[in-house]
């Protein structure tokens, strides 16, 4: 007779073979799950008192995940998104649970019914052409730090590429010919010369930090920081600006958009998975609201006369 599965086994099962295998999860998303199990194996470390190899699927019931979910919001003061973030990520092992083990089916779905918390949706961030070319301008290229720098601000912004992606990329991957992922012309030519100076191995990071190695989450962090702070004396618009190198992502989408690029081609481009994503987009661009409006007729009618509603529609208005 077959034992049921371990916690720990179909923990690590979940994410050897789900996501990594079947999944194919980007880098991105594997850290993110793997950083909530590690919040929540914590929690019950502290508040069970067992180690984690020792805890056991009815350990973390819908309660139990219910009390962390708590615990991050009231404890670690993350917003209602980010929680949703977190529950996103339990969702989907849980899923995974009640394929492998449907012993646990019940237990499952108790934890798969627990619902997202509504928040507001925050308008996304990005940068203006203005902007960006005043941060484009910070980066001295009388320096080797100043133009690698450039290159991969440029790079960014023009492409929309991940952090991951670009912290990712070897010399070999960039090919400058016709017939590859098409650059702007400024942008192919800082690049060449950027190769040219380098003069690298094919294997070497395209963008490493002194060390020659590649550069790393908080170095481009760090990097983009110091090129904000001088940018900002020059825009007056980027001084209140909140800006991550996802924001750069978003420039590249909002760039595209306000061009007229459609939206498919957008999702095609930014490697999107459903082309709905990109409706952030609409609702951030406040110049296509404009032009929108720009095209409607004006009213020039009489208001109509007033009547009072039904006295079941008053009801169901005044609720």
């Amino acid at each position: 007779m077959k034992t049921q599965a371990t916690f720990s086994e179909l923990l690590q099962a979940y994410f050897t073979q789900r996501l990594m295998h079947e999944c194919n999860a980007s880098p991105h998303t594997i850290a993110n799950y793997r950083d909530t199990f590690r919040l929540l194996i914590g929690f019950a470390h502290r508040h069970l008192k067992k180690p984690p190899t020792a805890l056991a699927m009815q350990n973390l019931d819908a309660s139990f995940v219910c009390r962390f979910l708590d615990h991050l919001e009231k404890d670690r003061g993350v917003s209602a998104r980010s929680r949703n973030v977190r529950l996103a990520a339990i969702h989907s092992f849980f899923h995974y649970v009640a394929l492998q083990e449907p012993a646990l089916g019940a237990l499952a779905q108790r934890v798969l019914a627990i619902k997202s918390k509504r928040h507001i949706k925050r308008p996304i961030d990005f940068l203006t052409r203005t902007e960006a070319e005043a941060l484009l301008a910070a980066p001295d290229q009388q320096t080797w730090s100043g133009r690698r720098d450039h290159a991969l601000l440029l790079l960014a912004l023009q492409t929309g590429l991940r952090l991951s992606e670009i912290i990712g990329l070897c010399c070999q991957d960039i090919v400058l010919e016709a017939g590859c992922v098409p650059l702007r012309k400024e942008t192919v030519t800082t690049l060449r010369a950027w190769l040219r100076e380098r003069n690298p191995q094919p294997g070497e990071a395209l963008f490493p930090n002194v060390r020659g190695k590649s550069l790393s989450r908080d170095g481009v962090q760090y990097l983009l920081a110091k090129h904000l702070a001088l940018a900002r004396p020059q825009c007056a618009s980027l001084k209140n600006k909140r800006v991550t190198p996802h924001v750069l992502r978003h420039c590249t989408a909002m760039d595209l958009l306000q061009c007229g690029v459609d939206r498919s081609v957008i999702a095609l481009w930014l490697g999107h998975e459903r082309m709905d994503t990109t409706q952030i987009y609409l609702h951030a661009s406040l110049e296509l609201k404009e032009k929108a409006l720009a095209k409607t007729e004006p009213f020039y009618g009489r208001p109509p006369r007033y009547r009072p509603p039904d006295q079941l529609m008053a009801f169901l208005q005044n609720l």
